[in-house]
């Protein structure tokens, strides 16, 4: 049997603040911080409006080569690598998977989700498809993928390959236990070193959003108001303190 690593995982709270961050703020302020483009292309999700964060349980796929992987798999359901990556899962993981983009290979079907939502994953990314798409989408879990297909995950050209290794998912590189944010927009990969840092200017980010969009729906001037202009920031500063408790002086 295949001896699987499992990953080194972050405190829960940072993958919590990160889901609610999102992926557009977590996407933007890292590009500030130094990683130019962390976003995942390819995957959309399979239903609307889920906002979840984990860290990363990844799965590597290849090219199948039949002196290394036959027909018989099935004989033994166990040198099937897909199901490892779920085994070691735990409550808020994330799966990832570098499928190559791969349009004919279901990686996963309902069983293997309904048991990965079971131990309480947060969410799939697959960069290629999955199967049984209907009763997937009736999971409480995050699906992201490229598109479905009725194909079983190795009936083609595709094999699971290795488990929690460096991936390429959409062309972006996840490590294991990298933090994966998902939601409506897409999906961010979030290194762990810098995701106190990002929590933190994102929370500041979404406060002084909140007081832009409040004046902006008042008609105020979008060259004042976004980005934040020196000549409103009294303003700004009055009006947190106003939504903090606290007197303005």
């Amino acid at each position: 049997m295949p001896q699987i690593k499992d990953i080194v995982r972050p405190p829960r709270e940072l993958s919590d603040a990160l889901a609610k961050i999102g992926t557009a703020t977590a996407s933007s302020e890292l590009s500030l911080m130094g990683i130019r483009d962390p976003q995942i292309r390819g995957p959309l999700p399979l239903k609307q409006g889920k906002s979840v964060a984990g860290p990363a349980l990844t799965l590597q796929c290849m090219p199948k080569r039949e002196d290394l992987y036959g027909t018989n798999e099935y004989e033994n359901p166990e040198l099937q690598l897909h199901r490892h990556v779920l085994y070691p899962a735990q409550a808020g993981d994330m799966v990832i998977v570098d499928a190559r983009g791969d349009m004919a290979s279901g990686i996963f079907g309902e069983m293997m989700l309904t048991f990965f939502a079971g131990r309480g994953g947060a969410g799939v990314v697959v960069d290629g498809c999955i199967r049984d798409s209907a009763k997937a989408k009736e999971l409480d879990l995050g699906i992201w993928v490229r598109g479905v297909t009725p194909n079983y995950h190795a009936q083609t050209n595709l094999i699971p390959f290795a488990v929690n290794v460096p991936i390429a998912c959409g062309n972006v590189l996840v490590m294991p236990g990298d933090i994966v944010v998902a939601d409506d927009d897409g999906v961010v990969v979030v290194p762990v070193a810098l995701a106190p840092k990002l929590i933190e200017v994102a929370s500041e980010h979404a406060e002084w959003e909140e007081f832009a969009r409040y004046r902006l729906s008042q008609g105020g001037d979008l060259r004042k108001y976004y980005p934040l202009t020196e000549e409103v920031q009294e303003e700004y500063i009055a009006w947190r303190n106003a939504q903090n408790g606290f007197a303005h002086t």
